[in-house]
């Protein structure tokens, strides 16, 4: 008999909690659902240094759906009830977690991975130009080879530009000499030319006062 009373008793008791449980399963995803629509999604991160449970309500009396690592990016979807905010984690749930426990800036995670890809990018980078040191080296000794001869072309050249002034200079000094020597010359000759028909003329008219 009394077997008889209390077994319906806790099969309602059960039916009731299933009934109350699907009812705020529908409220939860109406509300998400509201949430995604009037609500732009927003990045954030679960906090260094800590293993998170999460729920699938805003609460701790909702039902744990699982457990979120410290440092993983999520998105924000709801806006925060009761102290917990409504998410989707990297594994694509979407669940509720202590608002708290949300960060905007990365974590030691993210600005490790953050860091590691920067490595890596650099010592691509760096590899790069290992690889093209050579071919710069020799184009270095090329440029080189090139300045040392057209420095070499250019002392020579004003090595022959000084001869060339050097010769001119000479040149024109001997002509300069030649010039005086051949005005003296004629000086001298002039002169001597009036010397001699000096003398001329006056013996002429010494001879013609003779006669």
């Amino acid at each position: 008999m009394l077997k008889r009373i209390i077994l319906p008793s806790v099969l309602a008791l059960i039916s009731h909690f299933s009934i109350a449980e699907e009812v705020e399963q529908t409220q939860l995803a109406a509300t998400s659902v509201a949430a995604v629509d009037n609500t732009t999604a927003n990045a954030g991160f679960i906090v260094d240094n800590l293993f998170l449970y999460a729920h699938s309500g805003p609460g701790k009396n909702y039902r744990i759906l699982g457990s979120i690592d410290a440092g993983t990016q999520i998105q924000i979807i709801a806006e925060p009830q009761n102290g917990y905010i409504q998410i989707i984690d990297d594994k694509g749930r979407e669940v509720w977690v202590e608002e708290k426990f949300i960060s905007m800036q990365p974590g030691l995670k993210q600005q490790l991975n953050k860091a590691s890809e920067t490595l890596s990018t650099m010592q691509s980078q760096l590899d790069d130009a290992q690889a093209q040191l050579p071919l710069l080296q020799q184009s270095n000794d090329d440029l080189s080879s090139e300045n040392a001869l057209l420095q070499k072309s250019i002392l020579d050249l004003q090595t022959q530009l000084a001869t060339q002034k050097q010769e001119n200079a000479l040149k024109k000094q001997s002509e300069q000499h030649t010039l005086l020597a051949y005005g003296g010359g004629i000086a001298f000759a002039g002169l001597l030319l009036g010397v001699i028909l000096t003398i001329f003329l006056s013996r002429r008219k010494r001879y013609d006062g003779w006669a």
